[in-house]
Parts: C-alpha cells; sequence; structure tokens
C-alpha cells in the first residue's frame, strides 16, 4: 500500500498555518487541480481528492489536532472504513463553490465524482445535500453512553409539488439560453471551459410557474426531532453519521446524510487528555502527615488510596483503568490523582495550642522539601555574592 502524503506538503503549507493561509493555498490548487479545467485528466483528479482530503482535515480544528499527534492513523474514526471520500466526508461544499464560483459560474461542485445528485439545477430529481450539527454533551455521557433528542432544522420536499417545483398542472420548458444541454461552452481557442447554464443552474429545463408553497424551490423547511445515540468513549471532533437524515432529496431522489460533531464541555471534577483522566483530591495536612485512606472519585464510583506518612503535596498516583473507554473499544485509560494537601481555615484555641507545642519541638531537617528549598536559597544567594565581589 501506497504511504499517503502529508497533508501539509500537499497545500504547501507550514505545520503552524493560520486557517486563512490553510484556506488560500488550498483555493490556489483546487483551481490548478479541478476536473473541469482538466478534462479526462485522471491524474488532475486525484490530486484535487488529494488536497479537498487535505483541505477537509487541516480546517476543521478537531481532525487537525489529531492528524498532528498521531498522524493518518489517528483519523480512522473520522472517516468510513475505506478512507477518505470526497462525495461523502467533504463537508466544505460551501468554501469550494465560493472558490470556484467565478470561474466555474457558480457550477463549481458540477457533477464531481458521482456527485450528480448534488447539482443546483432547479426542477430535476436531486439527492439532499449532507448537513452538520454541532452538538456539546457533558463528559458524564462522553463516560457511559447517553441517547439525546434534538430539533433540527431540515429542507424536506414540498408536498404541494412533490419536489417539482412547479406549480401542478403545469410544465416546464426547454431553457433556450443552453438549447436544453445544461450547460454552455465558453472561450475558445486551445483552452475553452464547460460551464453550468446560468439560467438553467444545469437542468436544461425552465419553469415558468413555480410552485407557491415552496416558491420554486421544490423543498420547505421543518423542524425534525431526531434522537441521537452517544456512545461510550466518544471526544471532542468525534463525527456521528446519521444514513438519509440529511436534506431530502427532491422528486424520490435519496436523502442526504447528516453528520454530528461532538463537543466535550469541560468537567469540574475531571480533566481528559485521551482517554486518560485527571483529578486532584484535597486531603487534610493530618493525614498527609501521619498517613491513611482517602476516597477518590472515579467514573466506576468511589475508590480507596492508601496515602503513607508523610506524603507531599503533588504526589500522583494512577488508578489502571479507570479512565475513559476507548472509543474503538479497545480497553480504558487511567485515571491519574494529584494529592493536594488541604490546610483548615479556623482552628479552636485548643488547636492552636497544639500546633504552637509542635512547633517548638519540631525540627527543620523533617521537612525535606524545605531543607531542598532553603539549600537551593541559599547556593543563590552565594552566587551573588561572588558575581558581586568581582
Amino acid at each position: 500500500m501506497a504511504t499517503k502524503a502529508d497533508y501539509y506538503e500537499l497545500l504547501g503549507i507550514k505545520r503552524d498555518a493560520t486557517a486563512d493561509q490553510i484556506k488560500k493555498a488550498y483555493r490556489k490548487r483546487a483551481m490548478k487541480y479541478h476536473p473541469d479545467r482538466n478534462q479526462g485528466d485522471d491524474a488532475a483528479e486525484a490530486k484535487f481528492k488529494e488536497v479537498s482530503e487535505a483541505y477537509e482535515v487541516l480546517s476543521d480544528a478537531g481532525k487537525r489536532q489529531q492528524y498532528d499527534q498521531y498522524g493518518h492513523e489517528g483519523l480512522k474514526s473520522s472517516f468510513g472504513p475505506g478512507g477518505f471520500d470526497f462525495s461523502r466526508d467533504f463537508t466544505h461544499s460551501g468554501d469550494l463553490q465560493d472558490i470556484l464560483g467565478t470561474i466555474f459560474g457558480g457550477g463549481g461542485l458540477g457533477d464531481l465524482f458521482g456527485g450528480g445528485g448534488r447539482r443546483r439545477s432547479r426542477g430535476s430529481a436531486r439527492a439532499g445535500s449532507d448537513l452538520r450539527f454541532d452538538l456539546e454533551i457533558d463528559l458524564e455521557e462522553a463516560a457511559f453512553g447517553s441517547k439525546r433528542e434534538v430539533n433540527i432544522p431540515i429542507a424536506e420536499e414540498c408536498d404541494s409539488c412533490k419536489g417539482t417545483g412547479m406549480k401542478p398542472g403545469t410544465k416546464k420548458e426547454t431553457c433556450r439560453h443552453c438549447g436544453g444541454q445544461g450547460a454552455v461552452t465558453a472561450g475558445g481557442g486551445f483552452f475553452q471551459m464547460r460551464q453550468t447554464c446560468s439560467v438553467c443552474g444545469g437542468a436544461g429545463e425552465i419553469i415558468r410557474s413555480p410552485c407557491r408553497g415552496c416558491n420554486g424551490v421544490g423543498r420547505r423547511k421543518i423542524k425534525r426531532k431526531l434522537s441521537i445515540t452517544i456512545p461510550k468513549g466518544v471526544d471532542t471532533g468525534s463525527r456521528l453519521r446519521l444514513s438519509g437524515k440529511g436534506e431530502g432529496g427532491i422528486m424520490g431522489a435519496p436523502s442526504g446524510d447528516l453528520y454530528v460533531i461532538l463537543h466535550v464541555r469541560a468537567h469540574e471534577l475531571f480533566e481528559r487528555r485521551g482517554d486518560d483522566l485527571f483529578c486532584e483530591i484535597p486531603v487534610p495536612f493530618e493525614i498527609a502527615v501521619l498517613g491513611g485512606e482517602v476516597q477518590v472519585p472515579t467514573v466506576d464510583g468511589y475508590a480507596k488510596i492508601k496515602l503513607s506518612p508523610g506524603t507531599e503535596s503533588g504526589k500522583v498516583f494512577r488508578l489502571k483503568g479507570k479512565g475513559m473507554s476507548d472509543v474503538e473499544g479497545y480497553g480504558r485509560g487511567d485515571l491519574h490523582v494529584y494529592i493536594l494537601i488541604s490546610v483548615p481555615s479556623s482552628l479552636s484555641s485548643s488547636q492552636k495550642k497544639i500546633l504552637a507545642e509542635y512547633i517548638e519541638v519540631s525540627e527543620s531537617h523533617k521537612y525535606p522539601l524545605i531543607k531542598k528549598f532553603q539549600d537551593r536559597a541559599e547556593s543563590f544567594f552565594e552566587r551573588k555574592e561572588a558575581i558581586e565581589k568581582k
């Protein structure tokens, strides 16, 4: 199997490139390799797909982080089993239309890569567009899995005209501008481009009497209630695909897909890094001094850890397998517990007396961290004095 090209090299940018630099680089290469500019050139079409894949990843903060950290292996959960597929996984069609619109007359996507159902023509059968929906969830939902019901604005086929866009009882007419071809040829001589007809939008036909229910669009906006199953172990950037739940098709064509992009909120108790969790546990100073057991919250409930006498603040305990579940089912991460020694905010007179008596008999060498700090301070002042004498 051939090694996949580096996304940054494909776009000719540095690894710290900004979003504007990424888009600018993609614009340049998309215009160069677009199939409408390279009719019959399979190599150009393949290159166009490659740079589009690079843009899909690097323009998305979550995917870019996964790629920077784990390379192409880190994107297995972002795309299907066969890897990136332009017609299925490219979610920036709006950017592509904006980039290519001035050259291809607004028909930049055309019938790319079997995507004829996504043409912008009006009055012809076409599949619905894929949609993206961003959903915020809590860490608990990511840890245990959950179900969420959401209301999403969706464009569905118009009931009045059944997606034709025409007033009932009327017919379409052949477009005179393109002669029913749906496209016109621009330019001359050595270099010619075939552009989508600007009058009929590529349909080859025009509607003289549009449907009043949808104003000739063929779709109506509705709010669809959907139930979304969130699996265990998802993280920010995880993508759920709901087949057929995107924009409705027209004239019997299939609906697009809905891609739900998850964003896990910051948690007040746990910090997540990959599948590992991190937690600070406040411990009474007397337990830290004398040793003892403390309770630690985990995703499975409370666990106990035993502190040795003289435990310092900042000591880390690792509870193996007490982190998040891997979304692919490959075990669980760990829980890392940081000890944070807590001191009382107020003491009774008898407690203060006991501590005062302890201070009188305490010895500095019993505090190794304090001694180490004092030794470093003394060393600093000795060097300072030596420099000032020169």
